[in-house]
């Protein structure tokens, strides 16, 4: 009897670490190069998954730099908010046009967690002040957001589709740059 307790316990917990050791090893970033192309579209399962979960992440974005508008009191921090909003604005139909075309969902099907993402209750936050205090806060939230979007690249690092990988250069080179002068300002402000 002893023994085969023993021999459920191993098979048990065999299978156990085998499935979280699957689990852990399935990030965003690992799926590039596993996946398969998506039926008849030219673009990859990575190339879609990207679309999905970049489009919320671009329009949180785009969402903040609104804020940014009413709530902001520097004239750059308003500026770059718009810049990012006209920016990123285009980028979400693009993608949105890769999906459809695809015959993809917008929404994330794993709603998988986004790295860069303000949380409600940090959005809600952000948008109950203004002034000094909401600029601080806006470049804050916008170095971790672009920081989050630059290590999503890295889901489409090997797509073949030329246009997915000219935007994904197109974001790491963008945000690059924009993290800089993000982070000169709150030096500034600070």
């Amino acid at each position: 009897m002893q023994k085969v307790l023993i021999s459920l316990g191993i098979v048990v917990g065999s299978v156990l670490g085998l499935s979280s050791c699957s689990l852990i090893s399935v990030t965003p970033a690992s799926m590039d190069g596993m996946m398969m192309e998506h039926g008849n579209s030219k673009y990859s399962s990575s190339d879609l998954m990207f679309a999905q979960m970049m489009v919320p992440h671009h329009q949180q974005a785009v969402t903040i730099g609104e804020l940014a508008q009413t709530r902001a009191e520097n004239p750059q921090v308003r500026d770059i908010a718009s810049r990012i909003r006209s920016e990123q604005s285009p980028e979400i139909d693009q993608m949105k046009t890769w999906l459809a075309e695809s015959g993809v969902s917008e929404n994330d099907p794993m709603n998988m967690p986004m790295e860069g993402m303000l949380t409600d209750e940090e959005l809600a936050h952000l948008k109950s002040i203004s002034g000094h205090a909401f600029d601080v806060l806006y470049l804050q939230d916008m170095i971790k957001h672009h920081q989050g979007a630059i290590a999503m690249v890295s889901m489409i690092r090997n797509s073949k589709n030329p246009e997915v990988k000219t935007l994904g250069e197109s974001i790491v080179s963008s945000q690059t740059v924009e993290i800089s002068e993000l982070q000169k300002m709150l030096s500034e402000l600070e």
